[in-house]
């Protein structure tokens, strides 16, 4: 949707960036305040970059992008049980979004955000259901799926407006 993909060491290059921007905002983000006093509700902003990703870079570079930031964002937080939360919930996102980049056009795609966000938040419970062998954690869901979508919207529409802004500025140059 951007620019024509890049190859070798500038393909590289654009990842190794966007994983240090995701990482940063993950980092960042972790160091806010919870927003409501629910456990494991959060903006998500570093999600941004990977919605992003999908639709200008496509689902295969946006999977190594999540990977790396899903895996360097537990070891530099010193959470790795974190790890496999984020990675259930991160590739049930990136196969929702993966899927909807064929049915949404460039104007839409911020929709695909509240999806993943859901598909995200039901991918944690489905591990933590794992973990704690109890199905009581999806006593979670409905305030989940409240602020999945609300959070997905609001990142969903940051990465629209990331994409016309890098489109309009590939187009000038």
């Amino acid at each position: 949707m951007t620019r024509p993909p890049a190859k070798g060491a500038g393909r590289i290059a654009r990842l190794a960036l966007l994983t240090a921007i995701a990482l940063t905002i993950f980092m960042a983000e972790a160091q806010l305040p919870p927003l409501v006093p629910i456990q494991g509700v959060k903006l998500g902003l570093a999600n941004i970059v990977t919605v992003y990703a999908v639709f200008a870079l496509g689902p295969a570079d946006a999977m190594m992008i999540l990977l790396c930031r899903v895996f360097l964002g537990a070891v530099f937080s010193g959470q790795m049980m974190t790890l496999f939360f984020s990675l259930s919930g991160g590739l049930l996102a990136w196969c929702a979004m993966s899927l909807l980049r064929f049915f949404l056009t460039e104007k839409q795609l911020w929709l695909s955000s509240p999806v993943a966000a859901v598909c995200h938040n039901i991918g944690q419970l489905l591990a933590a259901a794992a973990v704690m062998k109890t199905w009581a954690v999806f006593a979670y869901l409905p305030w989940l799926l409240i602020s999945g979508i609300l959070t997905g919207i609001f990142t969903g529409l940051c990465a629209q407006f990331l994409i016309e802004r890098l489109n309009h500025i590939f187009r000038s140059s």
